[in-house]
């Protein structure tokens, strides 16, 4: 169906959905390639910071959220990149996607209530209205 595709996943059960749905769509093509992005926002990445202290540490517990997803793909045989990005999670991951050419790009959706989402907008909302692609988003 798509050979490059892009998952944005933060580890919640929402992105493993998503994944599994982005797998299913590259799984039988030849030559496909998924890339992974985690956007972590700046409140996020400085509380890490004083919480862990170390670099390494904070990357591999950010790595470890994605390892579900990563062992399916494993499981599966797909090529993939797992890409950790900094910035608000909606423009980092709009920008990462309008740059690298994607056929497709799914995101699960977080399931803010109506007024959540028209106060503060949901990324997936973002991502839809941004990206130059076609945009899934996964319940």
């Amino acid at each position: 169906m798509y050979k490059k595709v892009l998952l944005a996943a933060d580890g919640s059960e929402n992105s493993v959905r998503a994944a599994e749905h982005a797998m299913a769509m590259v799984e039988h093509e030849q030559d496909s390639h998924m890339d992974i992005i985690f956007a972590v926002d700046g409140d996020k990445s400085k509380s890490d910071v004083l919480k862990y202290g170390d670099s390494n540490v904070i990357n591999s517990k950010r790595k470890a959220k994605l390892a579900p997803i990563e062992t399916k793909l494993k499981e599966k045989n797909i090529s993939y990149d797992i890409h950790i990005k900094h910035g608000d999670p909606g423009p980092t991951i709009v920008k990462f996607a309008n740059e690298g050419s994607y056929q497709c790009v799914i995101i699960g959706s977080r399931g803010l209530n109506q007024v959540q989402t028209m106060v503060l907008g949901s990324v997936s909302h973002k991502v839809a209205k941004r990206v130059q692609c076609p945009v899934m988003i996964v319940k």
